[in-house]
């Protein structure tokens, strides 16, 4: 029994493959034969054309920055070409007293978010520093250049420079300036000057000479008298007239100078931007103070007077700013605190 069950298993199996196993129709067309190619040429160009490759047109296009490293390209390389044009007419390098003497500079860079927005990629300190410094140098090259009256090498910097500067640069510059102080139909100035609690008010004005003296009327003339030739002549001897000296008036609440401010402290602080910028006799100065002690009212006394000369002669505003005459003091005193004998001094402490 088991024989015969496994002779039809047998003959089922045979007949599973006969029926999966391909049949070939012999009556089919036959295949065409192969041709080759017309040329090697058209089989390499063939294979190329998944392959071309088009050339980007920055070097920094795979850097992942490449607004940035292109504009950190072409900065240093208008730094070299300023350079070397610098060097070759012997402008650099500068002396330290030579630096010190170009105008000041007058930053107007873009900030952090706007060199952002240009350029599309985040800006590290690092990275917006390293920009700034960039512009700093060539800034400073194309200041040499116009002290030194190469306007197309300044010019050409300043088209590299004004990309990144910004739009509103004008009122960026004059939000710090002050307003100039007119001067009245009589020649004066009127400033304020406040130091601590004080508050001045000061007029300047221009000293005039005093008005020479009429020239006595001619006598007639005398007879010339015939010196020998080996005596000198008379007018070797004739002494040089003494020149007009300005009368100058320098008062507090009516009050002379040397009589208002009784310590030199005091009076030295009031006429330092005159003695500082050598203007010491040039100017009557009348003040009106009021508030605080003597050292404050001295403090607002000068600062009226130094805003007073700056109007009057403008170039002295380099020397007055560097002194920091024009600037306000904005210490004041400390205020007392409660459970303390002054701002900050306590009492003694005593145990019992």
């Amino acid at each position: 029994m088991f024989s015969l069950l496994r002779h039809e298993v047998r003959s089922l199996t045979s007949s599973l493959c006969a029926a999966a196993r391909p049949r070939f129709n012999t009556t089919a067309a036959a295949a065409p034969a192969y041709v080759p190619p017309a040329s090697a040429g058209d089989v390499q160009q063939r294979r190329s054309w998944g392959r071309r490759l088009i050339k980007p047109e920055s070097p920094n296009t795979f850097t992942g920055r490449a607004d940035f490293y292109d504009a950190v390209d072409g900065l240093e390389e208008a730094l070299t070409y300023s350079r070397q044009a610098l060097r070759q007419l012997e402008l650099l390098p500068l002396p330290q007293f030579a630096l010190q003497s170009l105008p000041p500079p007058q930053p107007a860079w873009k900030s952090k978010k706007a060199l952002l927005e240009m350029m599309q990629t985040r800006l590290t300190p690092s990275r917006y520093t390293r920009l700034i410094t960039l512009l700093q140098q060539l800034d400073q090259y194309r200041r040499i250049a116009v002290v030194a009256g190469l306007d197309e090498l300044a010019a050409s910097i300043e088209h590299v420079v004004e990309v990144f500067e910004r739009e509103d640069k004008e009122a960026y510059l004059a939000r710090g300036q002050r307003k100039p102080v007119p001067l009245d139909e009589f020649g004066r100035t009127y400033t304020v000057g406040r130091r601590k609690e004080s508050h001045a008010r000061v007029w300047v004005i221009r000293t005039k000479l005093p008005e020479p003296e009429a020239a006595p009327a001619q006598e007639a003339a005398a007879p010339e008298l015939n010196m020998p030739a080996s005596m000198p002549e008379l007018s070797q001897f004739n002494q040089p007239k003494p020149k007009a000296v300005p009368v100058t008036q320098i008062l507090i609440n009516n009050t002379p100078l040397a009589e208002y401010f009784a310590s030199p402290i005091d009076r030295e602080r009031v006429l330092r931007s005159l003695s500082l910028t050598g203007t010491l006799g040039a100017f009557n100065i009348f003040a009106i103070v009021r508030g605080g002690g003597s050292t404050g009212q001295a403090g607002a006394i000068s600062l009226g007077i130094a805003k007073g000369v700056l109007a009057h002669m403008p170039d002295l505003s380099r020397v007055l700013r560097k002194a920091k005459l024009l600037r306000r003091d904005p210490r004041m005193v400390e205020r007392k605190k409660p459970g303390l004998a002054k701002a900050r001094k306590a009492y003694t402490w005593v145990k019992r």
